[in-house]
């Protein structure tokens, strides 16, 4: 039984060529998004997904455009939809040191580098130079972790714990 992984969400159609707009929940999106690549279309209330084929690929705003090899046309992918665009695990790939998956990230337990507990990290944001996770505090609000060597001192995904050096004004 295969795993699947969330890439993104197909909340609508974009001009009558075929394009739709996928809202990404991808760590590398220009490598899942590349010309050729199988993508899975999970329809809602569908078990079955529907493989396509990458054809073309853009940003537009805050989504990524993507067309199909054979959906040339809105009326073929209006079907799609309110989808999950998802890959199987087998499609994941390895990775470079000191770069995780998102689902490798999200659920660890955070601590400090003198052992105290911060909390468990529940989402990853990407604004730009470097990933941001946002770890949920027992008490008091979120704090944000910048993924920088300077401050994450030690990932172990096998025992989802990530030791980290609170330097000051990180957790206020």
């Amino acid at each position: 039984m295969e795993n699947w992984f969330n890439v993104g969400k197909i909340v609508n159609t974009h001009g009558v060529r075929g394009e739709v707009r996928v809202i990404s929940k991808t760590d590398f999106a220009d490598e899942r998004y590349e010309v050729g690549n199988k993508l899975y279309i999970f329809k809602p209330n569908s078990t079955e997904p529907i493989e396509v084929t990458i054809a073309s690929h853009r940003e537009h705003k805050s989504f990524n455009l993507l067309t199909f090899e054979g959906y040339d046309n809105v009326n073929q992918v209006e079907q799609f939809k309110e989808s999950l665009v998802k890959v199987p695990e087998s499609a994941l790939g390895e990775l470079e040191e000191g770069e995780f998956y998102f689902h490798e990230i999200i659920g660890c337990e955070v601590y400090s580098i003198d052992g105290e507990k911060i909390g468990k990290i529940k989402e990853v944001l990407t604004p730009g130079a470097n990933d941001v996770w946002v770890v949920q505090r027992p008490k008091g609000k979120d704090a944000l972790i910048p993924y920088i060597e300077s401050i994450v001192k030690e990932v172990d995904i096998a025992n989802k714990t990530v030791k980290i050096d609170v330097m000051e004004g990180l957790l206020d």
